[in-house]
């Protein structure tokens, strides 16, 4: 299909962006899916907040061009399936890796994280990482652990009394 140059323009603008807002991205090549397998991708993304897109290598070039996506650009080969996280790091690594459980032709080329191409090898380190909620409830949990353990310190020595004056009347109820 032949595109114009404002059509190409229009892709190239869009892709750029997405990719200067992106947390990360991936490069995949999809040679041998069918156009269902990919539509059950493309929506299981999208339900995810990846943006996913199938771009000219050409174009790509252009549109990571001056983002911290540029590294990607040798990988930038064959025909590629971009998928860009917007909301989490490792979103649209942890969408490459549950579709590729059920489609092994998905193959990652590579993966681009803060200025870093990382190996297809570590797809499930990033898709490992917790999502934002995940990240902020860890937090939470970490800044009150101090709190909970110091007020339990400070009400032990009444809890201690308390264990004491009832052991003592047990003990003289008992006699």
């Amino acid at each position: 299909m032949t595109l114009r140059l404002e059509d190409k323009q229009a892709i190239v603008a869009e892709v750029a962006k997405v990719a200067n807002t992106a947390l990360s991205a991936v490069v995949a090549e999809y040679r041998g899916l069918t156009v269902a397998e990919m539509t059950q991708l493309r929506i299981h993304a999208r339900s995810k907040g990846v943006y996913l897109r199938i771009v000219r290598n050409t174009l790509a070039h252009r549109a990571v061009e001056g983002t911290e996506f540029a590294c990607l650009q040798p990988s930038l080969v064959g025909p590629l399936v971009l998928a860009f996280s917007q909301q989490e790091p490792g979103g649209a690594a942890r969408i490459m890796r549950d579709f590729i459980k059920t489609n092994p032709k998905l193959v990652v080329k590579a993966l681009a994280i803060g200025g870093q191409v990382l190996g297809a090898q570590a797809l499930d380190n990033l898709a490992q990482l917790p999502t934002r909620d995940e990240a902020l409830a860890t937090l939470m949990a970490v800044m009150q652990a101090p709190i909970t353990k110091f007020v339990r310190t400070l009400a032990e020595p009444h809890a201690k009394f308390v264990r004491t004056v009832a052991a003592v009347r047990d003990s003289k109820q008992a006699a």
